[in-house]
């Protein structure tokens, strides 16, 4: 389950919070117990996230399933594409770049993470290197965690326009 410290921050009194942090009294929104938070969220939505793009640099389909909730909820915007809604629009969206003959590398920067109950995103610039394509998209990654592991719900990508002098 991971380690767990006393909520801290501020001096607000956090939300109810999800399966992903724990209590350590009862589960009880009435519950005056202190709350806790686990502090591993943040690293496994972290490793989470690597996956999906350790999925997509090896064009490996079902490891990239693996990462993805199976639901109609999940949306993915690859940039220059329309939203895709539904894991068989998205699935079907993976299988035609996986096929495509354009391999892609990811140099990812200015990555951050943030978790927040059940909920995790990580904003990150993917520096793209291929044959063909070259660029930065600006990425937001979401994730939920289904009480036992994170798995991404959102995936949306925007080109980021050039600045040349």
């Amino acid at each position: 389950m991971g380690v767990t410290v006393p909520w801290t921050h501020g001096t607000a009194t956090p939300r109810k919070q999800g399966r992903a942090e724990g209590r350590t009294r009862g589960d009880s929104a009435a519950d005056p117990g202190p709350k806790v938070r686990r502090i591993d969220a943040e690293t496994e939505v972290r490793a989470a996230n690597a996956a999906f793009y350790e999925a997509f640099e090896a064009r490996d389909i079902d490891a990239m399933s693996e990462v993805w909730e199976h639901s109609d909820r999940v949306v993915c915007t690859h940039p220059g594409w329309q939203a895709l809604r539904g894991w068989g629009a998205v699935s079907g969206s993976w299988f035609a770049l996986f096929r495509a003959d354009n391999p892609l590398q990811f140099i990812l920067t200015n990555e951050s993470v943030s978790v927040e109950g059940d909920v995790g995103w990580v904003n990150v610039d993917e520096n793209l290197i291929g044959e063909r394509i070259g660029g930065t998209v600006a990425a937001l990654n979401l994730f939920a965690f289904d009480g036992q592991r994170w798995r991404m719900v959102v995936h949306h990508g925007s080109p980021v326009a050039s600045t040349s002098e």
